[in-house]
């Protein structure tokens, strides 16, 4: 028979699943990086340029299990939950009561992880990992069990093949238990055990980046270029408080308790490396989500602190009136954090987004959405304008889909209602993926919107160029994008295009 506790930790879980699946508007599509993810399903390998291979597993079960929108959300909304799970379990482990467990579950059930989850992106996988590395680590510390110290090996190694985010894990890790009595455990042998687990789970991915030249560092610098160059340390600093704005309490308690409460003195390294992790996120210019991973573990010695300090008189008759804060909080700014409104009713509060500084993106300047949202609208106006010039082609096998981004060829792969088409582009992993043997007679060419192109390069490769249509939401990002026809080729395309990604790469 189940306990009270059970009962109540696996509403929180269902309610964490739930959730995740009706705080989106049904006008919203999937997310453009979502789409890249999802084809690499078909192009397994031990590595891409966008990202290390774990997401592309993770993709292939999706495909297995039928592909639908269902199962796209079912993996962050997983991850998520699991990482709440943990959380409720290392505050049992650590002599939390039910009132902690509660605590710290609502916290972060209630969160920006509630965002972070709706969208299949490396992230909500990232964060599970961190918070598994931090929980094996608090427990070998509280039991000296060298398993602890090899799982925490395997989840760093998986994180990183995940994505290469946690190495700041590591980074701050290191210097925090330097600077503590439990800097011990480097002169143990376990510990390097541990290390070269780790190295041999991500040694695929390394040996991929060897022989591809180390993509990854061209993807960093492009990063920094075109994105965090646009960060600045104080927006990263207001994300932090954002993130968890109705549970900001659990988490700074947490921290004051890591680094100056006496019943915790032996987690103090813990404590410490959130502030190195911090201040190295601070000084890269990184985006504000980098560091998610450093709270769900803040939130069991944060909740446990709490209990511990309201544990008689009138407190411990009202605590519990704690744990409703989170939601109380997020109830009047939902409609900002998640993609619960249309665009046209977000475009009628933008004053409201605009303060919050959630109107910003990535090029520094506001929009009518955030960014994230409208990253999700306009793809099946595109797959289907692109289906409908394709339906009339006769010699499919011989028709090339050419587009811009990855964003416009995984969301034609992902809405096209024809199986034989495959979208591709010379951007992020579709270059990897291009179709060279293809005898290409026909081209349909997916163009983002440029006044100033009359399109003179293509008129002179084919017979007609014709532009067909083009997504006409203006709320999306991809607003003015164009689907143009271009019919029977008069020059050898393929060593057209051969020539055209030479002189990207050149450039």
């Amino acid at each position: 028979m189940l306990r009270t506790k059970d009962i109540i930790f696996i509403s929180l879980i269902s309610i964490k699943f739930i959730l995740q699946y009706i705080i989106v508007d049904p006008s919203y599509e999937l997310h453009r990086d979502e789409f890249l993810h999802l084809d690499q399903a078909d192009h397994l390998a031990f590595g891409y340029l966008s990202v290390p291979p774990f997401t592309s597993w993770t993709s292939l079960m999706i495909k297995w299990l039928g592909g639908g929108i269902f199962w796209v959300r079912f993996f962050p909304a997983l991850f998520g939950a699991i990482t709440v799970a943990l959380v409720w379990q290392l505050t049992g482990y650590l002599k939390g009561g039910l009132f902690a467990q509660i605590l710290a579950a609502a916290g972060l059930i209630f969160s920006a992880l509630l965002r972070l989850n709706i969208l299949y992106q490396p992230n909500s996988a990232d964060i599970l990992f961190w918070t598994a590395c931090f929980f094996c680590l608090v427990r070998y510390f509280q039991t000296e069990n060298t398993k602890f110290l090899y799982l925490a090996g395997v989840f760093i190694g998986v994180g990183m093949l995940n994505k290469y985010n946690i190495i700041f894990c590591v980074a701050g890790l290191l210097p925090g238990i330097l600077l503590t009595q439990q800097r011990k455990v480097l002169a143990k042998k376990e510990i390097y055990i541990a290390a070269g687990i780790a190295l041999i789970i991500f040694l695929p991915n390394l040996i991929w980046q060897i022989q591809q030249g180390f993509p990854v560092f061209g993807h960093m610098r492009e990063l920094s270029e075109r994105q965090l160059v646009n960060v600045k340390p104080i927006d990263f600093i207001k994300d932090q408080i954002l993130f968890f704005l109705g549970s900001i309490y659990i988490w700074v308690c947490g921290l004051f308790a890591l680094l100056l409460y006496k019943p915790f003195d032996k987690y103090r390294w813990l404590g410490l490396s959130y502030v190195f992790s911090i201040a190295i996120f601070l000084l890269l210019n990184a985006k504000g989500y980098y560091s998610i991973g450093l709270y769900p573990v803040l939130f069991s010695f944060g909740a446990i602190f709490i209990e511990a300090k309201t544990n008689s008189g009138w407190a411990r008759k009202f605590r519990y009136v704690l744990a409703f804060i989170p939601i109380l909080v997020l109830i009047p700014v939902c409609e900002l954090i998640f993609p619960l409104l249309s665009p046209p009713e977000i475009k009628a509060r933008n004053e409201k987004f605009a303060a919050l500084g959630l109107l910003r993106w990535e090029d520094g300047k506001n929009h009518d959405l955030p960014q994230d949202f409208a990253d999700m609208l306009g793809w099946k106006e595109l797959a289907a304008e692109v289906d409908k010039v394709y339906s009339s082609i006769p010699e499919k096998e011989k028709t090339l889909v050419f587009c811009d981004n990855y964003g416009q060829a995984g969301a034609i792969n992902f809405y096209s209602k024809h199986k034989s088409l495959q979208a591709v582009s010379f951007n992020a992993d579709y270059k990897k993926w291009f179709p060279w043997k293809m005898e290409i007679k026909h081209v349909i060419r997916v163009k983002e919107k440029d006044d100033d192109d009359d399109l003179a390069k293509e008129k002179s490769l084919f017979q007609t160029v014709t532009i067909t249509g083009s997504i006409t939401n203006s709320a999306a990002r991809e607003f003015g994008t164009r689907v143009i026809f271009l019919n029977n080729a008069t020059s050898d395309i393929t060593q057209v295009l051969k020539e055209e990604l030479n002189e990207r790469v050149v450039q």
